[in-house]
């Protein structure tokens, strides 16, 4: 018979700290790593991300326009984040994603929210360069289209908001935070639109 664990609550509480998540959800998490701290936020993160799956066909209509406006003055950006209750609005922890979305923005510049936004004539354009690239590399032509595929992939993440590298922890995306968010705090969140500004910029 396998003895479990005991859960230390200095863990418990650590670990609630750390994620915001309730007691209960943070003593299994313990118990399913062995009591490792780390694992376990790393084993409420993907359950949060796998619960927001479940979330994301909710209507979201509340929510706040976050901003942030650079030191100098010169760039700022507008992000409008959506939510599906006022309460979860109004927290410290919506509020703070709004504007840490509104900061990449400002620093990442994106063309679109979602690869299904990106103007279709400019991603077929960059699909016509890649595959003569693809074709003038002397690789077999089998391979041409997972070549074009991979670079289209990097495209997107250069471009797109919810695929880009997140400015403030660059190992997850901006869509990852999101879904993070939403796991937390159990609504469903959506990044509705976004505007940028540079001084002098057309």
């Amino acid at each position: 018979m396998t003895m479990t664990k005991k859960i230390a609550a200095k863990d418990v509480s650590e670990l609630r700290a750390r994620t915001g998540a309730g007691i209960m959800n943070c003593k299994k998490a313990l118990q399913e790593t062995d009591g490792n701290v780390d694992k376990a936020i790393e084993f409420l993160r993907k359950k949060g991300m796998a619960s927001a799956e479940k979330r994301a066909g909710r209507t979201a209509s509340e929510g706040v326009i976050g901003s942030y406006v650079h030191f100098n003055g010169r760039v700022a950006a507008m992000v409008e984040l959506n939510c599906e209750t006022d309460f979860v609005a109004r927290t410290d922890d919506f509020q703070g994603l709004a504007k840490n979305v509104a900061l990449h923005v400002a620093s990442m510049k994106p063309m679109a929210v979602t690869k299904e936004e990106m103007p279709q004539d400019l991603v077929e354009a960059e699909r016509e360069v890649f595959r003569g690239q693809a074709a003038e590399s002397g690789k077999p032509e089998q391979v041409w289209d997972k070549i074009v595929e991979g670079r289209l992939r990097k495209f997107y993440e250069e471009k797109v908001l919810l695929e880009q590298p997140f400015v403030k922890e660059d190992k997850k995306t901006v869509g990852d935070v999101v879904k993070e968010a939403s796991g937390k705090l159990g609504e469903n969140i959506v990044v509705r639109r976004f505007v940028r500004f540079e001084l002098g910029a057309e």
